[in-house]
């Protein structure tokens, strides 16, 4: 080979070695850097660090290599790395943590490149431990933001329930202003506070008039339209809301219409907080009445025109029916008159009192519950009078009774009682609730305020060691709140039935040895002592209620016990059935309290200043039931508590 071929091969031996002997330099150079660099692939997966990175996190190179960047930066899941990997360059805090524990801050310089159709980003890490402070207070409060963010939706969901209760009350408006009674509504004061259409239309009147008992001319606009003003005053006018009792009264009008009116107080609990007062047009009936004093014939003339429904009864047999008694009972005139047991036909009759019985007659009114041929039910007011010597079937007396159909009334009555009941119980838990959740955070919110305070004050004088307990009682508050709403969105989901309930077999002694190591190691302050006889045992069970079910039980025992008490956890299987037993020596729960003891909000009255909010237990007996199990509870104050809870065992 002569001189001219080897420089040739030696030159392409340099060219063939350069590429290597570049990224020799490249791998001594970045090694040499004081600062930490990496390089990332899909998934934050670490594809090569410098000496650097492994001096600053503790790791070798062999295990990083093997490891995420999620496995040593605390906050990897608060930064958005779908916006980082879709810019070339990005700048960022966050925290890592070595493989001793210790967290630091540091500031990360990555940029995100392509080469051969894959993308990967090379970062600069620089650590900057005396900015750690501020980004902890900042988490902080992010968090505590994300928590009255979803307080709010609370608050959103009460007024839902408020517009739910606010179209309930019109449509109990439109079945008032539906009815054929004119309806009216008195406070304690004797103020009108609401009426229907038809009781304008009755009485005719103005709509400058302003319906009060405190104003003199609308009493004098009723007295001038009736008979007898004396009676009308002693009978309406002069009544007070608060008496308690119910009537029906007649009063008739100059125009020779009569009104049956009856009244009656409207209660909420007992007590009584208004009156209602509701009018019908008897006008009708009175003449039948008087037709049918003069004779049978003009009294089946009437009777048979009328839309009142009119019988006449003889003992507990029907002597006569109109055609409106038909249309109401469904059961033909035949079957109503030939051999029909009236028992069959009327449920029930309420007599009702009638004031100064001399001045209307020799008539009895009441309310009449009867079934119709299809089952359904109506009610009639009716005015019962008997004929004797007017009328008679075989020599012997009859009863004469014309009912008007008030079943609408009735209804509207009840919905108008359920409604009041709704608003009136909805108001409390509002109250209730938005007392408690005001309470149980204010403390927490005091500690982080005041905690934040002083670190601001004296950040840049005070030692680590100083600042640490501070970062300890915000950190605790904070877990103290997210604990609160978690449980107040749990029995949100509870009370709505959101729950999803999926049980699987599930190994309950090993799942019970699990959860007692979990909880022994995040509270020192009680041990817990797990036993079984068994060795293993299979049911199908929902994993995750179940935890949620015993995890309440084993934190309320310890909470309410002294510190270095024992807590007893038993679990054992008796005739199908899984018994899980929670004992503890704690405070005790007094007999009083046992009864309210798993309803929502409800606190024990010996806890003192012990923090919750009174969900736990409530939300406990809802899983319990899901599991289609039960709860018991056996205490003495100062002794201590044992629960109890029996599960079916489904294999």
């Amino acid at each position: 080979m002569n001189s001219g071929d080897y420089r040739l091969a030696r030159s392409n031996s340099q060219r063939a070695m350069q590429p290597e002997i570049e990224l020799r330099f490249a791998h001594f150079l970045i090694n040499q850097a004081v600062d930490a660099a990496f390089c990332l692939g899909a998934n934050g997966q670490f594809l090569y660090v410098n000496d650097a990175t492994c001096q600053m996190t503790e790791y070798s190179g062999e295990e990083l290599l093997s490891m995420t960047l999620h496995d040593i930066d605390v906050d990897y899941s608060l930064h958005n790395w779908l916006d980082i990997q879709s810019q070339d360059s990005f700048t960022f805090k966050s925290r890592y943590r070595t493989k001793q524990g210790r967290i630091f801050l540091v500031e990360i310089s990555i940029t995100y490149i392509e080469d051969q159709g894959r993308k990967f980003g090379c970062a600069f890490v620089r650590e900057k431990s005396n900015e750690v402070v501020d980004v902890s207070v900042q988490k902080w409060i992010n968090e505590l933001r994300e928590s009255k963010k979803k307080l709010q939706q609370e608050v959103y969901q009460l007024k839902a329930k408020e517009v739910e209760l606010e179209t309930s009350i019109s449509i109990l408006r439109s079945t008032l202003e539906s009815t054929a009674n004119g309806v009216i509504a008195v406070n304690f004061e004797g103020d009108i506070l609401s009426f229907n259409q038809r009781f304008i239309d009755m009485w005719q009147i103005p709509e400058s008039l302003i319906l009060s008992k405190k104003c003199p001319r609308c009493k004098a606009f009723f007295e001038n339209q009736l008979k007898d003003s004396e009676a009308f005053n002693r009978l309406v006018w002069e009544v007070s809301s608060q008496s308690d009792f119910e009537s029906y009264d007649i009063l008739e009008l100059k125009d020779g219409r009569v009104f049956a009116h009856y009244s009656q107080p409207q209660r909420i609990d007992g007590k009584i907080i208004g009156r209602v007062w509701s009018i019908w047009d008897i006008t009708e009936f009175k003449q039948t009445e008087k037709a049918l004093r003069l004779n049978e014939a003009r009294f089946r003339t009437l009777a048979e025109t009328t839309d009142a429904s009119t019988f006449l009864i003889q003992g507990t047999r029907l002597c006569y029916i109109n055609p409106a008694v038909e249309l109401l009972t469904g059961y033909t005139r035949e079957e109503l008159l030939t051999g029909f047991d009236l028992r069959q036909l009327i449920k029930n009759k309420k007599r009702r009192q009638v004031r100064n019985r001399n001045e209307i007659g020799n008539f009895e009114y009441q309310e009449i519950n009867i079934l119709t041929k299809n089952g359904t039910e109506r009610w009639l007011a009716c005015t019962v009078a008997v004929l004797d010597g007017v009328l008679d079937f075989g020599n012997k007396p009859v009863k004469l009774v014309a009912g008007i159909d008030i079943t609408d009334y009735k209804y509207a009555e009840s919905e108008l009682n359920q409604a009041l009941e709704q608003a009136k119980q909805l108001s409390e838990l509002r109250a209730r609730f938005l007392s408690i959740v005001c309470h149980q955070f204010r403390t927490p919110l005091n500690i982080v305020s005041f905690s934040n305070s002083l670190l601001k004050r004296h950040i840049c004088e005070w030692t680590e060691e100083e600042i640490r307990p501070l970062l300890d009682n915000i950190q605790t508050a904070t877990e103290h709140i997210s604990q609160m709403v978690d449980d107040i969105l749990f029995f949100s989901k509870a009370e709505s039935a959101k729950i999803n309930f999926e049980p699987r077999p599930l190994e309950l002694v090993q799942f019970c040895n699990d959860l007692v190591a979990q909880m022994q190691m995040s509270s020192s302050q009680c041990q817990i002592n797990f036993g079984s006889q068994l060795d293993c045992l299979v049911a199908c069970m929902d994993k995750k209620l179940l935890e949620s079910i015993l995890k309440n039980l084993l934190d309320n025992a310890i909470k309410y016990s002294a510190s270095n008490n024992t807590v007893d956890f038993q679990l054992w299987c008796e005739r199908e059935h899984v018994i899980f037993q929670i004992k503890d020596q704690g405070i005790g729960i007094p007999v009083a309290d046992q009864e309210c003891l798993f309803e929502p909000f409800y606190r024990g009255s010996n806890i003192d200043d012990i923090p919750g909010t009174g969900l736990g237990l409530s939300i406990l007996k809802t899983l319990v039931d899901l599991h289609k199990g039960q709860i018991n509870v056996e205490s003495e104050v100062g002794v201590g508590s044992k629960f109890t809870v029996i599960l079916p065992l489904a294999q």
